[in-house]
């Protein structure tokens, strides 16, 4: 479902209608949200904190990084380890989490090659068992 405006960029129409969306599939079984802050941006982190924090126990939170959205809504790579870091923080913040159970990695070309610079850490989080 797209939280969004037209070209995931801004307000939806009706964000509160957004808000009951998000609650009903919760409340219907789904376990899995896949989101990003440059959505909107910040717009459909913003919605499903207004609609499901605190979260569910159960509740697995993926989101992704390596773009940014500028004052027009076009796409633009940020993936630079500081911009990589901030995009983490954002998420962080506009969900109301201390930890992201998965951050994927937006596939975008990078000028600091393959996978922007950043160290990787490989681990199952429990959303997966």
């Amino acid at each position: 479902m797209q939280l969004a405006g037209p070209g995931v960029f801004g307000p939806p129409k009706d964000p509160e209608e957004a808000v009951r969306v998000l609650q009903a599939a919760v409340e219907a079984g789904i376990n899995h949200i896949d989101t990003s802050d440059f959505y909107g941006p910040h717009v459909t982190n913003q919605l499903i904190r207004k609609a499901l924090h605190p979260y569910p126990d159960d509740l697995c939170i993926v989101t992704k990084v390596s773009a940014r959205r500028d004052e027009k809504g076009n796409w633009l790579p940020a993936m630079s380890p500081a911009e990589l870091t901030q995009a983490v923080e954002d998420n962080l913040r506009h969900l109301g989490l201390e930890v992201l159970e998965v951050v994927n990695l937006r596939s975008m070309l990078s000028p600091h090659g393959p996978g922007g610079g950043v160290r990787w850490r490989r681990h199952s989080p429990p959303c997966w068992n």
